[in-house]
């Protein structure tokens, strides 16, 4: 399965703004993008943030969206492709659709400290959706699926660990979510509103128009 294995923090620098990539450490003076806010290379160090053009605005804002998520050109075209022909905005389409990917759900449900540690976890097997082993990251859940951890995933320390942490984390309200017994409901499809990331979605759009 392809995936980008290179430096999460560069990617940070390369689009100007925090994508929480690496967990807590997004949140403490380690920071890549608090300590050096240019980007990375030669040029970002010379000059800034120059490419101001349509194109680049468009492209930079895909660019966004797909690490922040975790996802590679050839799958995230394939999502828009098929917001694309549902009801409604094709943007908004195209985010609400992500949001309900499995590795996402997981994240969301504090069960992960970053995007790229629930993907590990759900690919290791220790989630099961309705009852059935999933590790599959990218499955696409639907309202009314439930999520579970396996029970004998609770004997991994990384696990104990992220259970003990996971009263602190605020889960969205399309998730209906039982901290005690790490069971989440698919209570309700998200919608833009929950989104809490600040995508112009109406610039990817513009970009895969063209």
């Amino acid at each position: 399965m392809a995936r980008y294995t290179g430096p999460a923090c560069r990617l940070c620098r390369r689009e100007g703004t925090k994508l929480f990539l690496k967990g807590e450490r997004c949140f403490s003076d380690k920071c890549a993008v608090a300590r050096r806010g240019q980007a990375p290379g030669q040029h970002g160090a010379a000059g800034g943030r120059k490419r101001t053009k349509e194109y680049g605005l468009q492209l930079r804002e895909k660019q966004k969206a797909k690490r922040y998520y975790g996802i590679l050109e050839k799958q995230f075209k394939t999502y828009f492709v098929k917001a694309d022909k549902k009801p409604g905005q094709t943007g908004e389409n195209l985010l609400t659709t992500i949001e309900r990917r499995l590795d996402n759900v997981v994240y969301r449900m504090g069960m992960a400290e970053s995007r790229r540690e629930a993907r590990q976890l759900v690919i290791h097997g220790h989630f099961r959706v309705n009852g059935k082993k999933v590790d599959i990251p990218s499955v696409i859940l639907k309202k009314g699926d439930v999520i579970t951890l396996r029970e004998a995933s609770r004997k991994s320390e990384k696990i104990k660990m992220l259970i003990e942490n996971i009263s602190a984390r605020q889960v969205p309200a399309w998730i209906d979510m039982d901290k005690e017994n790490i069971q989440a409901t698919i209570s309700e499809l998200p919608t833009r509103a929950d989104v809490d990331f600040p995508i112009e979605e109406h610039l990817i759009v513009e970009l895969y128009s063209k």
